[in-house]
């Protein structure tokens, strides 16, 4: 997607005499280069190397029995060894993507050995003790190979264990566990800037997103609604207002921390609604929560400008939810209050007006930011 906007940019610009045409080529081959751009052999790479692991697994699993215990270890052990030496020889060759597919391959064989040597020795543990020790070794091999696509399967396994420990613990919180998956971000997160791989650092984000709306489920409440929207509100202002000590780490993480704040920040003014609103749905009740609901309304719809006025130029993640916060809280706002006085065809009449509103501030938001940019360019 960035690489056909590049692209398309760079053409206008050569058209416009703005850029040499060599000098647009170079920059097109330059990214093109770089290992965390897309690459439609790497992906299939990777997925070859991955069902090739599973085959490989299935196989010594369907025959383990007939081959003998010191034989097994000592084939297990032979596998992963090969599988990371061959990578580490193929990345002085300058083959990145078989290297990358190596590493994927002796990772996944590295989590099939745990299991059938478990098996094979009866060692007490469970799953969730083997998917940390998996994901641990999955993060070292990515800090000692440098791969984007290792740091990727460990965002997956990170993801995994968390499927397994809700499976089982969704309403419990049992002992140290429910840390592991913000301490997994964190992780991650060191990762992808060490490694350079930006592409991985949904799996952390969204990890840590689910893991406060899961959080809020064991505290239910409307106070535990309002921590959780101003949480995110408070670290949205932290990593957008221009003066903060953090903007300089923001800068270079790009668009993505700002966008997932304020996706925290929505989703706990969604929650706020929702704990304040159990009888606002009926028309009877609109009476006696009309000063919370106003509150609420007041308080989202003034995050959306926020987000809009500090994010919304550079930011077009951040612009677009806010944007998608502002009409879903105006259609909600005239759904609870219009619709209940006036009717139906009454809501519908006010909630276009409403929205057409919206529209015309969003357009001449859009015309501003455009004239923002090329005054800059002038300059």
């Amino acid at each position: 997607m960035y690489r056909g906007r590049l692209e398309r940019d760079l053409k206008i610009w050569v058209d416009k005499g703005l850029v040499d045409a060599a000098a647009a080529k170079a920059m097109l081959q330059e990214y093109d280069g770089r290992q965390t751009s897309f690459s439609a052999g790497r992906v299939l790479a990777i997925i070859a190397a991955t069902l090739l692991g599973l085959a490989l697994l299935l196989f010594i699993s369907a025959n383990w029995e007939g081959i003998p215990r010191l034989a097994r270890l000592a084939a297990l052990v032979a596998m992963i060894w090969a599988l990371y030496l061959g990578a580490a020889y193929l990345l002085a060759l300058g083959r990145s993507i078989l290297a990358a597919a190596l590493l994927i391959l002796g990772t996944l064989s590295f989590g099939g050995a745990m299991a059938l040597v478990g098996q094979m020795y009866n060692m007490s543990g469970d799953e969730l003790t083997m998917m940390i020790v998996w994901f641990a070794s999955a993060c070292i091999v990515a800090a000692l190979f440098c791969s984007s696509a290792q740091v990727a399967l460990a965002g997956f396994l990170a993801w995994t264990f968390c499927g397994f420990y809700l499976w089982d613990h969704f309403n419990d919180w049992d002992g140290l566990m429910p840390w592991v998956p913000p301490l997994m971000s964190v992780v991650l997160i060191i990762l992808v800037r060490y490694v350079d791989a930006p592409g991985a650092r949904h799996f952390a984000y969204l990890m840590l997103v689910g893991w406060l709306t899961w959080l809020f489920g064991q505290h239910e409440s409307q106070n535990a609604a309002i921590l959780f929207a101003a949480v995110g509100m408070v670290v949205f202002l932290a990593v957008s207002v221009p003066a903060s000590p953090l903007m300089p780490v923001v800068r270079s993480a790009g668009a993505v921390p700002g966008f997932y704040a304020f996706l925290l920040a929505s989703i706990g003014l969604f929650l706020v609604h929702a704990e304040i609103g159990g009888g606002i749905f009926s028309s009877s009740a609109w009476v006696d929560h009309r000063l919370p609901l106003i509150l609420v309304a007041a308080a989202t719809l003034a995050s959306a400008v926020v987000a809009i006025a500090l994010g919304g130029r550079d930011n077009g993640a951040v612009r677009y939810l806010a944007y998608f916060v502002f009409a879903c809280e105006i259609l909600y706002l005239a759904s609870e209050t219009i619709g209940s006085i006036i009717g139906t065809a009454g809501f519908f009449l006010i909630a276009g007006l409403m929205v057409a509103l919206a529209a015309w501030v969003v357009i001449q938001l859009e015309r501003r930011f455009s004239n923002a940019d090329r005054q800059e360019t002038r300059a």
